[in-house]
């Protein structure tokens, strides 16, 4: 009897690091947001379902990992605390949640694992010999000779022809992609 294996996706987590090792990562990124969004560590903290205690730990922590204060704190009394973010806090969250964004869309982009040839469908593929390279300032023109007999022009970046060190006589693959040719070698 076979088991099925369900369908698995890609997920990610993202650290920013500095000289003194991990900084901040989806946890610390949360509470800063909290922090920005509702002006206390308490309110925060509550909000990313973590104790007073741990917030005020790891915002230490991520200020001596960085060697600049994170918070501007006012103390309660009969108005009551809060906090703010500095302009270095507002930069690392910003930042954090660029690098987040980039990932994230990196991973949900079927064309880049493709690309790294994760998930290229047999039709799209087609062996074949190069028979002429032609080296451009920019782009190359690389024709191979498919099996099928057909020969196939794929335009390239010269970078790709050099740093795949394609020449005539080589081994590839076409790899057809909507209206472009890409060139594999192995």
């Amino acid at each position: 009897m076979r088991s099925k294996v369900q369908k698995l996706s890609p997920s990610f987590k993202i650290w920013l690091r500095g000289k003194g090792g991990h900084v901040v990562g989806e946890g610390g990124a949360s509470l800063l947001k909290g922090i920005e969004i509702y002006g206390s560590i308490a309110k925060a903290a509550k909000k990313i379902g973590v104790s007073y205690k741990f917030a005020w730990d790891q915002l230490e922590e991520m200020e001596r990992r960085l060697g600049v204060p994170l918070l501007l704190r006012r103390r309660g009394g009969a108005v009551g605390g809060g906090a703010e973010l500095t302009e270095s806090a507002r930069m690392l969250l910003k930042q954090y949640e660029k690098m987040e964004r980039y990932v994230d869309r990196v991973i949900q982009d079927e064309d880049t694992w493709e690309a790294i040839s994760l998930k290229i469908s047999a039709r799209n593929r087609l062996r074949g010999v190069v028979k002429q390279v032609n080296k451009g300032d920019v782009t190359s023109t690389v024709k191979i000779e498919v099996n099928v007999p057909v020969t196939i022009t794929a335009v390239i970046t010269r970078e790709a022809v050099e740093d795949l060190q394609i020449k005539p006589g080589d081994s590839v693959e076409a790899v057809i992609k909507s209206t472009e040719v890409m060139v594999a070698k192995e």
